[in-house]
């Protein structure tokens, strides 16, 4: 059975310290090469998003790897939770993740599908 903030066959995005997380950490720039070579693992744990936000062309890369494999990730479903040091926040319909006082739209990687979880807070969104 899994775990709070790990839900096989959807992008779980948990605030660190707050949720059990695997033991395979990958930073987001390998993330994107494993998505680029269909060679993504079956459960891990997807550090760094928040610097992908600061650089901005990251997430934008990000955006576009994980837009590329939706299909082949929905029929393999993995664990896949991405890990951030800030907290999230509502704005309107979405979701902005907090980091180092500024303001990142999750939408722009992960869509407009992302929501909370039941009450424990972390997000959920679909490949």
């Amino acid at each position: 059975m899994a775990g709070p903030g790990q839900i096989p066959g959807r992008y779980n995005l948990v605030v660190e310290g707050n949720f059990e997380t695997f033991d395979h950490q990958i930073p987001v720039e390998e993330f994107i090469v494993d998505l680029k070579e269909d060679d993504v693992p079956d459960k891990a744990s997807v550090v760094g998003l928040g610097e992908a936000f600061e650089d901005g062309d990251l997430a934008a890369e990000l955006a576009t790897a994980m837009d590329q494999r939706a299909n082949d990730l929905e029929y393999q479903s993995p664990t896949i939770q991405f890990v951030v040091e800030g907290s999230f926040h509502r704005r309107g319909k979405t979701f902005d993740l907090r980091q180092n006082d500024e303001l990142y739209p999750l939408q722009e990687v992960f869509g407009p599908q992302l929501e909370r979880k039941e009450e424990t807070g972390w997000l959920i969104a679909p490949f």
